[in-house]
């Protein structure tokens, strides 16, 4: 249980399928260069991207479910988790609770699949930087190259357009002088941004489907080989 209380993480493993099923949580800030205040929940991803290297070079975990719930946090590190997420090769799931905001957005939509439950939000924002910033040219351009960056990500892994997900970034906010757009539950389903609304039976119902699947392909194909 070690594993668990330090990173959030532990191995599902269900009598009927025989599937193992590495659990990833994805919680509180995105932790990246800079340490976050001691009080802060966060996730390190210094620490999670060697751990997802380790996984899938493990032969004995079928597939991973991340639960996600996140505010968001360091862009550049935020981002790099979400590519690592999508270039593994082992099925995997994500479910969406609580929240995915700003950059936790390309962390959602990483995985091959994902559930999000009905009450939980999704906060898409232009990017924003904090600390000392320089009003010049050079600046913004590197805001604009950033979230493009962003932008093709999700429009990549989702059934999102880069025009419609800017669209969203700059519509005028809830709060005064903000700009960004609320999504919550089903309205990201239909959105494009999900798969279907629900909660961890759906995801592992999905997860399931995804490694029996791969299995049933692998043993075809050994079947062809010998033959």
């Amino acid at each position: 249980m070690e594993e668990l209380k330090e990173y959030g993480m532990m191995v599902l493993e269900q009598d009927n399928t025989g599937h193992r099923i590495q659990l990833v949580s994805i919680i509180g800030e995105i932790e990246g260069h800079e340490s976050a205040g001691g009080q802060a929940k966060t996730t390190k991803y210094e620490h999670l991207l060697p751990l997802l290297v380790s996984m899938e070079e493990d032969v004995s975990i079928d597939g991973i479910l991340f639960l996600i719930n996140t505010v968001g946090g360091d862009v550049s590190c935020g981002l790099a988790l979400a590519e690592m997420i999508a270039g593994l090769t082992k099925p995997t799931a994500a479910l969406v609770v609580g929240d995915s905001h700003s950059i936790g957005v390309p962390l959602s939509v990483a995985a091959d699949y994902t559930v999000i439950a009905p009450s939980a939000t999704v906060i898409i924002h232009p990017v924003r930087m904090s600390g000392m910033v320089l009003g010049a040219p050079q600046t913004y351009e590197y805001f604009r190259l950033v979230q493009e960056r962003i932008t093709g990500f999700i429009a990549g892994h989702s059934g999102v357009s880069e025009e419609q997900i800017e669209q969203w970034m700059v519509a005028p906010g809830i709060l005064s002088r903000d700009l960004g757009t609320i999504l919550v539950g089903e309205q990201a389903v239909q959105a494009g941004l999900f798969q279907c609304t629900g909660g961890i039976t759906q995801a592992l119902q999905e997860l399931h489907r995804q490694i029996a699947r791969k299995q049933h392909e692998c043993s075809e194909q050994s079947a062809g080989t010998q033959g």
